[in-house]
């Protein structure tokens, strides 16, 4: 399984992270916000029954901009967004899914863009 080598923040747009297969994933932070996976944004799930999350709120522009990255041990890392927001732990299993939809959404743009 890939795994980061690299992590960089881009001028509050992206996070840049460099996986050690070579390839280099620009994960947009509107993105990563919106799919924080915590329990108060995903919902949860205990004894095999589904808790929705609460409705979503309109965040402010805070909201996409990121105060501080931590390392969580040697799987993951948390953001913590300017307007303390801090709750999600973004695994590299996890990360890996968003490069996956990344880069599948990214390929659909192109394919779209030349056939037009």
């Amino acid at each position: 399984m890939p795994v980061p080598v690299k992590i960089k923040l881009r001028q509050q747009e992206s996070l840049d992270i460099t996986w050690d297969d070579g390839k280099i994933i620009k994960y947009p932070l509107k993105f990563l916000r919106d799919e924080t996976p915590d329990a108060g944004n995903k919902g949860e799930t205990i004894l095999w029954k589904h808790y929705a999350p609460p409705p979503k709120k309109d965040l402010s522009k805070d909201a996409y901009e990121v105060d501080a990255i931590e390392m969580v041990g040697n799987y993951a890392i948390r953001i913590k967004w300017k307007d303390g927001y801090d709750y999600g732990i973004y695994s590299w299993d996890l990360l890996l899914q968003f490069r996956e939809y990344l880069e599948v959404r990214e390929n659909l743009h192109q394919d779209f863009d030349h056939h037009h």
